[in-house]
This record gives C-alpha cells, structure tokens and sequence, in this order.
C-alpha cells in the first residue's frame, strides 16, 4: 500500500512467486498530457520477446502511482506484456495518509467523465505504443483501481479483459449488454466490510441483466488490500481493516494469468 523502501515492488513481489523468474526487462517511466495536465505513468516490457505483443494497464490503489503498481506491472511484462501502470492522479501524486488517499480518489469517483477521460488517456497511450501497437488491451486495477476497471468496463472501453482486486462493485451506470465489451473478473475478499455482501449481491445481478462473461471469486474470511505486502502495516498504523492474505493473493494472480493468456493471446 505505502512504497516498498528497501527494495523494488518487482523483486518484493517476486519473492513471494518462486516461479516468477524477472527477466531483463526495459522499465522507463513516461509523461503523458489529457485536457492540460500532466500524468506520470510507467511502462515494462521484455525486449526478448520479438513484435507487439499484447498490453495490459495496470490501475493503482487509492494511494495513487506507486511502487507497487510498477511492480505489477513488471511482473506482467516478465510474462510476454507491455504493461503500463498509468496515474489516475496527475502529476504522479500519492498519499501517506487515509485521508489524504480518500480526498485523491473521491476527486475521480465522484466525476464519472473525468475518470473515464483519464483512463482512456492511459489507454490510447498504451495502444499507440510501438511495443502495442494496437494489439489487445487488459485492465487490472487493485482497490481504488479495480473501480476504475469496472466504469471504463461498463462504459464500452474496448478492452478483451477487465480485473478488479478487492475493488469496490458500486456503480450508477449499470452494464448493459449493449455496452459490455471485455470479459469481466473481480477477485474479492469476503471480510472485506468496504464490499458488503450487498455490494456483490447487486453486482452479480448487474452482470447477469448485462449478459456478461464473468467471474467473481470471494476469498472466505479474506480482508481487503489482500494482494498488498503492505496490508498488515497499514492495519497497524491507521487501524484500519485491511491485511495481506498470501493464499489469496497467489491463486489470484494466477487466474488473472490464466484469463490474460487466454483472451489476449
């Protein structure tokens, strides 16, 4: 949740997937421009692997830009993607504090166009990269990302896959059938009280009514921020309801990995 200090979200991770072997990736943080502001994004690739290949954005928690969104996106790209953790933000803007992460994110959620606008900046990016080019596109987001995933879903992004990790389901704008484009996966915590059992309730109805491709998979007595290392020291220092769930966060990840390989390649 907060920034990895000692070594980079990549490795971090790394040791907690013995059979992710990091190969030599290119890393190179980036600048990008949407309605007169500046966002700080960072893109991953394996300059091993010969051609475009497909892409995958990588959303952050609310926390903003973070290491451990470029680490995801490292890991993604040690498995054949380009992958880009984009900035939701601007400026590359993170907090150190709940309430400081809560007014960053309650500024995007509570305006729909803005969200969708700087999602889509991120994606145009991504699909105009010579490492893309306009090859499939995925979205993975984690907590705050996760919603952000599910608007741009259920707002007719074209995307082959949308991922939410312990991200909130709520919505005005329902999915429809109409719009739907990608296939749909949400990783939840069933102790998470940030997602009440109504919360998921609504949001398999809405994706029933949507007719969607869909999965959703309720880790029991699992918390929320469960894929984040971090989650047990945020518990401690702002004694808030969050925690890291090692099981939860290992058969996650390889169902994403599962369902990118499948729908991307």
């Amino acid at each position: 949740m907060q920034p990895l200090r000692s070594l980079s979200a990549a490795v971090a991770l790394a040791t907690l997937f013995p059979g992710l072997a990091l190969a030599e990736l290119h890393t190179e943080s980036v600048t990008y421009e949407h309605d007169g502001k500046t966002f700080e994004g960072f893109i991953a690739w394996d300059p091993s692997v010969e051609g475009p290949r497909p892409g995958v954005l990588v959303i952050h928690e609310w926390w903003g830009h973070n290491d451990y969104a470029r680490g995801r996106a490292e890991q993604l790209a040690a498995e054949g993607y380009t992958a880009f953790s984009l900035d939701m933000y601007g400026d590359g803007r993170t907090a150190d504090h709940p309430s400081e992460a809560g007014e960053f994110a309650d500024e995007v959620r509570e305006n729909r166009e803005v969200l969708l606008e700087r999602f889509g900046a991120a994606h145009d990016y991504l699909r105009g990269h010579d490492e893309t080019a306009d090859q499939s596109v995925a979205a993975v987001g984690y907590c705050f990302g996760g919603t952000v995933a599910l608007e741009a879903a259920r707002a007719g992004a074209d995307l082959s896959l949308v991922a939410s990790f312990h991200g909130g389901l709520a919505t005005d704008e329902p999915a429809s059938a109409d719009t739907l484009k990608p296939e749909i996966l949400v990783f939840n915590g069933a102790a998470d009280p940030m997602v009440p059992k109504e919360q998921v309730d609504d949001f398999r109805e809405e994706m029933e009514n949507a007719e969607a491709e869909w999965t959703l998979v309720d880790f029991g007595g699992v918390p929320h921020s469960f894929t984040n290392p971090d989650a047990d020291e945020v518990a401690e220092r702002f004694d808030m309801p969050v925690g890291y769930d090692e099981r939860a966060d290992r058969d996650s990840w390889q169902h994403l990995l599962g369902a990118l390989d499948r729908r991307l390649r």
